[in-house]
């Protein structure tokens, strides 16, 4: 059996640099890759995913923005103090949980044209494209 090096894809969470089965992975690969990408399901899914992977990538970002900060800033400043660094993880993480939300990056709406089909041409624009040509 041959491992992969990107996570368990079925779902359960891995210690990282952890490996997973691929034989165990396999089944939930080729479900999503035999789901219909139009039906409603498979766009909430979709959806979901790229919100989620929008506010982790911010919430990345916030976090390095913060680390960064406390870099540059010196001994007395009130941002070297290291007293209540969770609770500021936890609150980056919440305000970036509400701006992949609001799709306020648009990294989601990105995603989600790339994974999506294009939305159906409307029907009186058609006749009068193909008469045109």
């Amino acid at each position: 059996m041959s491992s992969t090096p990107f996570g368990n894809l079925a779902g359960a969470a891995l210690e990282p640099g952890a490996f997973v089965d691929a034989a165990r992975a396999e089944p939930a690969i080729r479900a999503a890759a035999d789901a219909d990408p139009s039906s409603p399901e498979y766009r909430a899914k979709a959806q979901d995913a790229a919100e989620k992977f929008e506010a982790y990538f911010v919430a990345q970002m916030l976090e390095q923005m913060r680390r960064i900060t406390r870099q540059l800033s010196g001994e007395e400043a009130s941002f070297s103090a290291r007293a209540n660094e969770d609770m500021l993880d936890m609150a980056d993480r919440m305000v970036a949980d509400s701006l992949a939300r609001q799709r306020a990056f648009g990294i989601a709406d990105v995603i989600l044209r790339q994974i999506l089909p294009p939305p159906a041409l409307k029907e009186a624009a058609s006749p009068v494209a193909s008469q045109s040509a």
